[in-house]
């Protein structure tokens, strides 16, 4: 039997019935990757001798009559998280040879649960892009189309997903960095709660793992199916043990439903400052035609709903000014002199990131005090609704465009231009506010290309559009293997 695309709640039940062993999945995985792997370059940092060893001690473990939640499953980790032993580079060739002294601690929950990691995942230079690509490892290929990209920053934990090579990952995301390549390729991600799992030793190098969080940025679990995220989340939620104490309980509430009849959901399709492609808007549409079969109740507008124009330019300033803040001197005065060039008038998305480059701290807290109205809005709006369903970017997977100058690059969207990093407004909705959002695979493009959708829930309220990603993915059907 082949499991290279079984799920990992598969695998355990598997491994616990003694039908498999950790050693046979994990050289079955290893087998794929080298076969397979040349044309997609997803796995760039290969961990295969310490993946051999971990996998035996697991089955020595559950020979001896150890369990828990991973144990022996293989799984990849995204190349931005410190594991000790292996380089941490964020694709930026001045790290290249950058090893880290210990693992992060989302590293360290996945051994703890007996994960056997095969190896880390590609990533877009600096983790800023909607791509997976750098001069280190090269370019990550979408498994549906190599000529394509499979999304960023987490594309090479999706294309790993998407082909077999290890039945979970986990990575991170800011600017729709788990949802998208999600999206593009077809698999599951969800973007936990703001503060949910920590995300010490997640962090670019040379800097120290520290137990701070970066404002807006989320780790997160990528499967093949809805209930495979909620068991690698249970694995990845809970606070740092530096600033809560070693121990803590995880005590996220349950679902608000358990059928898709009792669900109460908003549906959006339509941006103010960016067009819906035609594909994308038939995902969506997907979902709420399953939804209202289903009895659920389904609306598509709400006084209710804050201000997605508003809370786009927040999510811009807020994203940017974090940016910003990191630039050297030099850079930052120059940023300073063109701003000052802009015109009063130019209230374009284009605008609002460079003037949030040069943010003062006054603008800063000007533009958290809106966060936190737009907070207040949405949770007027889930006393009325259980969750949200719109798109993650207005497109399914584009061609690999690896032109420098992300300000001057262009997105196709059904033959229409539009600024490249405006599409990151879909990923806002859930990002700046904090919101839980789980990306689901939502049918595919007339061209054959995976399509996906968020389901955005209440915060801290994780369990409900995880269970509602479950129940669809009953009702619509779920991943799929490249064909």
């Amino acid at each position: 039997m082949e499991w290279s695309f079984q799920s990992a709640e598969q695998l355990v039940s598997a491994l616990r019935a003694g039908a498999v062993s950790s050693v046979e999945l994990t050289e079955e995985a290893i087998g794929r990757i080298e076969r397979d792997d040349t044309a997609i370059n997803a796995i760039c940092v290969r961990d295969f001798d310490r993946a051999r060893q971990a996998a035996h001690r697991a089955d020595q473990a559950r020979a001896r009559g150890a369990d828990s939640a991973l144990l022996g499953i293989p799984v990849t980790v995204k190349e931005s998280y410190n594991i000790a032993g292996l380089p941490t580079t964020w694709g930026m060739p001045q790290f290249a040879n950058y090893s880290p002294p210990a693992d992060a601690v989302q590293v360290s929950r996945l051994a703890a649960a007996g994960a056997v990691v095969l190896g880390k995942t590609n990533v877009p230079l600096g983790l800023q892009d909607v791509q997976s690509f750098n001069e280190i490892y090269g370019t990550t290929n979408n498994p549906w189309d190599h000529a394509r990209t499979p999304g960023g920053s987490s594309g090479g934990s999706a294309a790993a997903l998407a082909s077999g090579f290890g039945a979970l990952s986990i990575g991170s995301d800011i600017g729709g960095s788990l949802r998208t390549p999600a999206h593009f390729c077809g698999v599951y991600a969800h973007k936990p709660t703001l503060g949910l799992a920590a995300s010490r030793g997640m962090v670019a190098p040379p800097a120290t793992a520290l137990p701070t969080d970066l404002d807006l940025a989320v780790v997160g679990p990528m499967a093949r199916t809805a209930r495979d995220l909620t068991l690698l989340l249970d694995v990845m939620a809970g606070p740092d043990p530096l600033t809560n104490g070693v121990a803590y309980d995880l005590a996220l509430p349950p679902s608000r439903h358990e059928r898709l009849a009792d669900f109460r959901v908003l549906i959006l399709d339509e941006h103010p400052l960016i067009p819906t492609g035609s594909a994308v808007r038939a995902g969506v549409n997907r979902v709420a035609d399953a939804l209202v079969d289903s009895g659920a109740r389904v609306a598509r507008h709400s006084s209710l709903l804050p201000d997605l124009a508003e809370a786009a330019t927040v999510y811009m300033q807020l994203l940017f000014a974090g940016a910003g803040a990191r630039f050297p001197v030099d850079a930052y005065e120059q940023l300073r002199t063109r701003v000052a060039q802009l015109s009063v008038d130019d209230r374009s998305l284009v605008a609002v990131r460079q003037r949030a480059l040069v943010f003062s701290h006054r603008d800063w807290l000007e533009a958290n005090n809106s966060r936190e109205l737009h907070r207040a809005g949405w949770r007027r709006l889930f006393t009325e609704f259980d969750a949200v369903v719109c798109p993650i970017t207005p497109t399914p997977a584009f061609a690999h465009d690896h032109d420098p100058d992300l300000v001057g690059r262009r997105l196709d969207i059904d033959g229409a231009d539009h600024p490249y990093l405006d599409q990151l407004v879909w990923a806002g909705v859930a990002t700046m506010p904090g919101l839980p959002a789980t990306a689901i695979p939502a049918g595919r493009s007339p061209e054959g290309l995976p399509v996906g959708v968020q389901l955005i829930g209440p915060q801290f309220e994780d369990r409900t559009p995880l269970r509602l990603a479950e129940l669809l993915e009953q009702k619509i059907g779920g991943f799929q293997a490249p064909q």
